[in-house]
């Protein structure tokens, strides 16, 4: 059956099952958009009112669903717009499928009006490109894109298509559908004992999850785990959300900004299973000193990330369900009292120094920690919270008491500011019955508050918070400790966001006392559409404790 290339695209997408799709159109994209039109029965598309947005809330979108997230841009500075959220995708593992239009076939390589190599820009950052210069490549071209997006490890891929091709008439030939491909591993029954038997023997084990045992679903199996073993269980960042934090075993989050128990005693226990984590520099710092004493178990999808930054006593390429499925078995459970000791002991310096005054201070200006605190104790620990880059990161990290699954979403590895309300977008789509909730400094907020027009004309029922403190919080926390209080271009002069927001038609309340607190928080929680909630805290506010750059996890700073 002979359709238009931008025909086939549309069904390629359908027969995918996907419903939902975040762009903006151009010239170069045209055609495609013509071809959607036909099928808004079937295809929701958010027009957002940026192209990095298109991203971001596509990473939202997946990271909720499990699927890939699709984003449409036109060719030039569309295209180059996405690239920032590739990035973030490719760092954080999140399945992308990006479809920009280009410049027609015949003018590909004479520098025309709105032509960029984005291929050639975003190889180093995708898992796969390709660029299609005629219709009868487009079929192959869409169902590899969402094989090579999902396929082990996930991540970003692009599909760059010719005007011409969107235009030119083609064969769908509904072709077969690629099969995930079963991976060789050195995963043989004798590996997966001998996993179990290091635990097994360990006097001071430590679990840490990272963000590949979100992706691979193993909530189940990490609970298993943690009550078969009774071994203490930390998170790195992205990891949060993998166990409950009310659970026995859970210790806190790992890192620069981490808790100070499983940091301290990282440097102490003698065997480290890490499950779905890539032992990156915020959670190591110093490769040199960390975890000196331990056998390390080292469970990944992605075999390039086995050994690569700290060397292990066994690698198991795998899948984290799986892995953790075959080991289970094996395993028996130990009494670890006397080290699960060491952590409460160790929290306990924390609560006091740290802890009880950020969320009980005895003054009147508001600080982050205390607004998260009493967020997470009137959501009962159950929004999914979308943080953005920088102290408000830090402070829903370590204050909000997440209790279910796969519900903190945040910018990891690339760090990326004006993450958090664009991808929010895409978590309340993917899923309109859980409460959202977008957390942003007053910095990140304005990188992306075109938005407020999206969540506007798409009816998202987003809440908002915008942690106000005049600053670039975490440049300026940097700036006091280790560049004498040189206060370099840090100060952030705002606008009145609340009324930004009333302009969209979008309602809103700014809270500077802290009389005002709770009762405001659950206004914006009970409130039936998107709300905006601007909060002052304290101007000088810092994140501890705090691992400095060069220190071991152990030097922990508390002040």
């Amino acid at each position: 059956m002979k359709s238009t290339g931008a025909e086939i695209i549309m069904k390629c997408l359908v027969r995918q099952g996907v419903t939902t799709i975040f762009g903006y159109p151009g010239g170069a994209n045209m055609p495609l958009y013509d071809a959607l039109f036909g099928y808004s029965k079937k295809v929701r598309h958010i027009l957002v009112r940026h192209e990095q947005a298109a991203t971001h809330a596509a990473e939202g979108y997946a990271r909720a669903t499990g699927k890939p997230g699709v984003c449409f841009a036109t060719s030039g500075p569309g295209a180059t717009n996405l690239v920032t959220g590739i990035a973030d995708a490719k760092m954080d593992s999140t399945p992308l499928v990006c479809i920009t239009g280009q410049v027609a076939a015949h003018l590909i390589g004479s520098d025309a009006f709105q032509e960029v190599d984005i291929v050639g820009i975003t190889k180093p950052i995708t898992k796969w490109n390709i660029q299609v210069t005629n219709a009868s490549q487009i079929e192959e071209a869409i169902h590899s894109a969402f094989y090579h997006a999902t396929e082990g490890r996930p991540g970003p891929v692009l599909v760059d298509i010719a005007k011409s091709a969107q235009l030119e008439m083609g064969e769908y030939k509904k072709i077969p559908l690629k099969h995930q491909l079963v991976h060789k591993t050195n995963n043989a029954v004798d590996t997966i004992q001998k996993a179990a038997e290091i635990l097994n023997t360990a006097k001071k084990p430590l679990v840490i999850v990272g963000h590949g045992a979100i992706i691979s679903n193993a909530q189940k199996e990490l609970l298993l785990i943690a009550e078969l073993t009774n071994a203490p269980v930390a998170c790195t960042l992205l990891g949060i959300s993998a166990i409950p934090a009310s659970h026995p075993q859970y210790v806190g989050m790992v890192g620069m900004h981490g808790h100070y128990a499983p940091n301290v005693l990282t440097n102490e226990a003698d065997v480290v299973v890490a499950v779905g984590m890539r032992f990156d520099d915020r959670v190591t710092s110093t490769l040199a000193t960390y975890a000196p004493h331990a056998r390390i178990i080292h469970i990944d999808i992605d075999a390039k990330e086995i050994n690569k930054n700290v060397k292990n006593v066994l690698g198991i390429c795998m899948d984290a369900k799986e892995a953790l499925v075959r080991i289970a078995p094996f395993l028996k459970k130990q009494n670890y009292a006397e080290w699960l000791q060491q952590f409460k002991k160790n929290h306990a310096i924390e609560q006091e120094t740290v802890i009880t005054p950020q969320i009980h201070p005895d003054n009147s200006i508001l600080r982050m920690a205390e607004v998260i605190h009493i967020l997470s104790d009137i959501s009962k620990g159950n929004a999914l919270i979308v943080s953005d880059v920088g102290q408000n990161q830090m402070m829903v990290a370590r204050y909000y008491k997440f209790e279910k699954w796969n519900h903190y979403f945040s910018s990891g590895g690339l760090g990326t500011m004006g993450f958090s309300l664009p991808a929010a977008i895409g978590a309340q789509i993917a899923s309109p019955s859980e409460q959202v909730i977008s957390i942003s400094g007053d910095g990140g907020f304005q990188m992306n508050i075109q938005e407020l027009a999206t969540i506007a004309q798409e009816h998202v029922p987003l809440k908002m918070v915008i942690l106000n403190n005049g600053y670039l919080g975490m440049v300026r926390q940097w700036q006091q400790l280790f560049f004498d209080k040189r206060y370099s271009f840090t100060t952030m002069h705002n606008p009145d966001f609340i009324a930004i927001a009333q302009a969209y038609g979008i309602q809103g309340k700014k809270v500077a006392e802290r009389a005002m607190l709770k009762q405001e928080l659950s206004t914006m929680l009970s409130h039936r559409g998107a709300y905006l909630l601007e909060i002052d805290v304290e101007q000088e506010g810092n994140v501890f404790p705090m691992i400095a750059p060069g220190a071991s996890v152990s030097d922990v700073r508390l002040s």
